[in-house]
Parts: C-alpha cells; sequence; structure tokens
C-alpha cells in the first residue's frame, strides 16, 4: 500500500511539475506599445514615401502640436517593445523552447524597437527645422524617418514574430492558426523591405503593423506562464 501510494504521489508530482516562472505579464507591454503607437498614427501620419520635397516640407509645417506628439509617442513606443520582446524571449525559454527561435525573436524585436527609436528622433527633427523652410532637408528627413520606421521596422519585426511563432507552434504553446497568423505577417514583413525601392508595396506596412500588434496582444493572452512536465 505505501509503494502504491509513493508511486500515485510520485505520477502526481511529475503531472503538475512547474519549471520556473513565466515572467511578467506579457499584455501589460503589449498594450502600452499598441496604445502609444494607435494615438501616435492617429496623430499624424507623415509624408508618403518617395512624396516630392514640396510636399514633405508643407506637411511638416502644418503638423503642429499634433505632429509633435506623435513623434514622441512614438520614439516612446520602442520601451514596451522592447519589453515585450525580453518577456516573451524569457517565456518561451521558461516553457522549453531551448532553439534558435527565441533568439531571433530577441534580435528581432529589438532591432525594432532600435528603428522606432530611429524614426521617432528623425521625424522630431524634421518637424524641429520646417520652420527654415528648406525642401531638400525636408525631403531627406522624411524618407530617412519612413525607411527607419517602415521597412527599417517591419523587417526585424517579421524575425520577431517568426521567432515566436515557429516554436509555439512546434511545442503546441499557441494554437495553430495563430501560429499561421504569425508565419503571415512575418513574411510580408520581410516584403516590406521592397518599400526601399518599390512604393507600390506600401500597403503592406499597416498590415505589418497593425496585424503584427493585433498578433502580440493574442500571444500574451494565450501564451501559458507554465508548462506541465508529463
Amino acid at each position: 500500500m505505501v509503494t502504491m501510494a509513493t508511486t500515485a504521489a510520485d505520477t502526481s508530482a511529475a503531472t503538475t511539475d512547474r519549471r520556473g516562472t513565466g515572467g511578467p505579464p506579457l499584455w501589460i507591454p503589449a498594450l502600452a506599445y499598441g496604445v502609444l503607437t494607435v494615438v501616435g498614427a492617429a496623430l499624424y501620419a507623415g509624408p508618403r514615401p518617395r512624396a516630392a520635397p514640396e510636399t514633405a516640407l508643407a506637411l511638416q509645417q502644418a503638423s503642429g502640436v499634433g505632429g509633435a506628439i506623435a513623434t514622441v509617442l512614438l520614439f516612446a513606443s520602442a520601451a514596451p517593445l522592447a519589453v515585450w520582446t525580453a518577456a516573451v524571449y524569457q517565456r518561451l525559454h521558461v516553457l522549453g523552447a531551448r532553439v534558435a527561435g527565441p533568439v531571433i525573436a530577441l534580435a528581432g524585436g529589438l532591432l525594432a524597437a532600435g528603428a522606432m527609436l530611429a524614426s521617432g528622433a528623425v521625424g522630431a527633427t524634421a518637424i524641429a527645422v520646417a520652420p527654415a523652410g528648406d525642401a531638400g532637408v525636408a525631403g531627406a528627413l522624411a524618407q530617412l524617418g519612413f525607411a527607419a520606421g517602415a521597412a527599417g521596422f517591419a523587417t526585424p519585426f517579421a524575425l520577431l514574430v517568426a521567432g515566436v511563432a515557429v516554436p509555439g507552434m512546434v511545442l503546441g504553446l499557441l494554437p495553430r492558426w495563430l501560429g499561421v497568423v504569425g508565419l503571415v505577417i512575418a513574411v510580408l514583413g520581410v516584403v516590406a523591405a521592397l518599400t526601399l525601392v518599390v512604393p507600390a508595396v506600401s500597403p503592406v506596412l499597416p498590415v505589418v503593423r497593425f496585424g503584427g500588434l493585433l498578433w502580440m496582444l493574442a500571444v500574451s493572452v494565450v501564451l501559458p506562464k507554465h508548462r506541465t512536465r508529463r
């Protein structure tokens, strides 16, 4: 009887064993990143890619306080994105994803956050120097800000999404449909690199940015904090 009780206890312990802790809640930095991104985009969209220098200058001069706030929010959104990246990397590690995927996600997320910093800084500089009326400078800064915040963000963001989606599906940590959606977003993020030379591809950018935001929120809710060891 003692042996049977011991065996049952060992089986129960093996079934409910939790390896480490799942780290901080993912939804908090994801929600903060989402609010900053959406509000910033609503306040100021910036010049379209390859816009004429005169058009870029006119938009920068007319941006007003809303444009200045938008660039600050864009700059600030890098912080919660970096926090979410670090948190999801640690969560996947705890859940047993000892593969390249989480490391790729970490690198991609940090690069994407850096792109947000660069785009926000360039945008703020463009608005600050716009009163000087130099269309050439305005056009150059607009193109640089777009390159950093568009392709410069979307391509490394694709690495973040793919680095989470693939091990999440393989290990059964995410629903298959959510993993597939993540892979689609990742592919579009890579395609977004073409916006540097082919402006016609730019419609994929909002899909990557806002679709990726919704995907991050979904992962934040679905990804478990612990993995039961059986």
